[in-house]
């Protein structure tokens, strides 16, 4: 990076709320760093997203059709031309000097190829208990300070552009494991890290069942689109737990095979559960106390038995169709 002061291009893919886009775009204008490019890019949103955008003088690019955040932030990149590509999803509000802090560590290391924000724990509009909830666990366990880095997340991510141009644009044809697919990437030639000085607050999902569906739905398809040098997205501990969690339904069962000691197996299974992720059930607690916490616990239990279920789901899957896919060549060799 030549410059002491790079221009830094704020990538923003953007599909409708225009009420989140709007706190979006004023906290990247409130940032202490004054060398900055917006570009919003109108993943063919119907609502006024574009006009809050063009309003507050971001460049405004409109894809030709909906294919979500991972083509939008690859038709930001192309028309950036700023020499710091900061990658920012339209729900996330930064603190103001996450891009100034970016820029420093960037500079500060040639060797770094990408550098990943975390998730403040609050919801950034969403105050549901549900949304509270998710604000907690992501910080905790999505984009933890306290611990090696497992992924990016594209959602907050600074890459130099010429490292960018280098490694390519994210893989349109992944869905939800384009983060890992580009850390693998990068760090072929580049170290990553994370760092909790490139900070924001996400506006969260306002009831439960929106985020269960969403939690299955994506370990299901990071199982599907798994590629072998991938890390994991989630820590072997908690990954244990799900499997334990699971393994207590059919569990259920055993009292009627033997008598009461089968019935302490169950409660047994969902303590060790507990046990594995102690340390985000205790971080709850700790953050907004004992009522909350209860209410964080269960619904822990239920997203993480959930995750594991997706996961299976997608495992199933994937031998699945690769056997389909063997029959189907032998079938072609016949």
């Amino acid at each position: 990076m030549t410059r002491e002061h790079p221009l830094v291009s704020v990538i923003i893919p953007s599909y409708n709320r225009s009420e989140v886009l709007r706190l979006c775009l004023d906290a990247v204008a409130a940032q202490t760093y004054p060398h900055i490019e917006v570009i919003v890019v109108d993943d063919c949103g119907t609502e006024d997203a574009a006009h809050v955008a063009a309003s507050r003088g971001a460049t405004v690019i409109r894809t030709r059709v909906n294919g979500g955040p991972t083509p939008a932030r690859n038709l930001g990149a192309e028309h950036a031309t700023g020499e710091i590509l900061f990658f920012l999803d339209a729900d996330i509000a930064l603190d103001p000097d996450a891009v100034e802090n970016a820029v420093r560590i960037l500079r500060a290391d040639p060797g770094l190829g990408a550098l990943g924000g975390i998730l403040r724990p609050e919801s950034l509009l969403t105050q549901s208990r549900a949304a509270q909830y998710r604000a907690l666990q992501m910080h905790r366990w999505w984009m933890p300070a306290h611990r090696p880095t497992l992924e990016l997340h594209a959602s907050v991510l600074a890459v130099p552009a010429k490292v960018f141009a280098e490694v390519g644009p994210f893989d349109p044809r992944l869905r939800e494991t384009v983060s890992s697919d580009y850390r693998v990437r990068v760090t072929r030639s580049y170290t990553v890290k994370l760092s909790d000085a490139v900070r924001g607050r996400k506006d969260h999902d306002a009831t439960v069942p929106t985020i269960l569906r969403k939690v299955f739905r994506r370990a299901r398809l990071s199982a599907l689109d798994w590629r072998e040098g991938e890390t994991p997205g989630d820590s072997v501990p908690r990954a244990v737990g799900g499997v334990l969690l699971l393994a207590a339904v059919p569990a259920l069962a055993l009292p009627k095979v033997a008598g009461r000691a089968g019935a302490l197996v169950p409660p047994a299974l969902v303590a060790a559960a507990v046990a594995l992720d102690a340390g985000t059930h205790r971080f709850a607690y700790a953050q907004r106390g004992a009522a909350f916490g209860l209410y964080f616990s269960g619904v822990h239990l239920a997203v993480t038995f959930t995750g594991a279920l997706g996961g299976a789901v997608g495992v199933a899957q994937r031998f699945a169709l690769a056997r389909l896919d063997r029959l189907a060549r032998l079938a072609a060799q016949e």
